[in-house]
């Protein structure tokens, strides 16, 4: 058995006065704690996709609660606030990769009212590599532009409901760049030999499963989950990926509480070859997960993440 989860931390830093930071070591300690006790009741993950992690002190903390066996590798590629993806893992790590730009072929996306433009992910993605009975696995995370907007000069609300439109559309603009930029990646790492190959991209996509920027990371459409060509093969399986959300048994099907509101933006995407042998996929909404709205500073003291775990177990050594 194989046991991959991933999971938006929310703010792993250290103690300090910066955005996001716990205001004391009491916190930050409940906080850590609260996580291993999170990841150590989903029961024996091999390896733990991460979002949100701001100090790599901090995540070496989590992993020292988790046990000796515990390594982690991040990314070297943060957002201008520090946070940046990663994976915590039980089983050797034998490869690691980043990628932050956009394909060459796509150029430049506007992000502003003053016309500049990005070129790369905000924050970078991460791929880790490690060896099973079955042959290796790639897991890809990667967490997507927020749909939280951010206006000019740091605000969080915006000064007329243009500006609210114009800026909806420029975080999109880039969160399709980032999905793109992704699909490109697991492009070459499949290879088009996916029903060989056992790639994993998972992450906080900030959107569900229906979204367009979700369903560029899809590959050829036509057989997911749950649908008349689930269980019909064609050339396409070469280079799908498949999102497991529906396999998530249906009350649980959430991984964060937005506005009163139930939304699953956390996923699990698996190539061909994995598909076969997923055996079960779940959200461990079990605790009470909070209510978050657009105003990130109300969760400074927060001791634990907003998000849930997303664990799939797939049944191979």
């Amino acid at each position: 058995m194989v046991v991959i989860a991933t999971w938006n931390l929310e703010n792993l830093f250290l103690p300090g006065e910066g955005s996001g930071h716990p205001p004391d070591r009491a916190t930050y300690d409940a906080k850590l704690d609260a996580l291993a006790s999170t990841v150590e009741g989903a029961g024996a993950v091999d390896v733990l996709a991460v979002q949100e992690v701001g100090d790599a002190e901090a995540a070496t903390d989590l992993a020292a609660r988790l046990g000796e066996s515990w390594t982690v590798h991040l990314s070297q590629h943060p957002d201008p606030r520090g946070i940046r993806v990663g994976v915590l893992s039980t089983r050797p790590i034998t490869e690691t990769e980043d990628v932050a730009e956009f394909p060459a072929e796509l150029g430049g996306v506007r992000s502003s009212d003053d016309g500049e433009t990005t070129t790369r992910m905000r924050r970078g993605a991460f791929r880790a590599r490690f060896d099973t009975d079955a042959g290796p696995v790639d897991v890809v995370t990667c967490h997507l532009k927020s749909k939280l907007l951010t206006y000019p000069g740091g605000r969080f609300w915006p000064r007329s409901e243009g500006e609210r439109a114009r800026y909806g559309a420029y975080a999109l603009y880039q969160r399709a760049a980032e999905a793109t930029t992704v699909r490109s990646w697991a492009n070459r790492i499949i290879d088009g030999e996916g029903q060989q190959r056992s790639v994993v991209v998972c992450g906080d996509l900030n959107d569900e499963v229906r979204a367009a920027t979700t369903q560029i990371l899809l590959g050829p459409g036509g057989s997911e989950i749950g649908t008349p060509g689930e269980e019909r093969p064609d050339q396409g399986d070469a280079w799908r990926l498949w999102n497991t959300a529906p396999l998530i048994p249906q009350e649980r099907r959430y991984s964060r509480i937005y506005r009163g509101r139930r939304e699953l933006i956390d996923h699990v995407l698996v190539s061909h070859e994995l598909l076969q042998h997923v055996d079960e996929v779940d959200s461990l909404v079990d605790r009470a997960l909070p209510s978050v709205d657009d105003t990130p500073t109300a969760r400074a003291q927060a001791t634990h993440s907003d998000h849930a775990p997303v664990v799939a177990r797939f049944g191979i050594g």
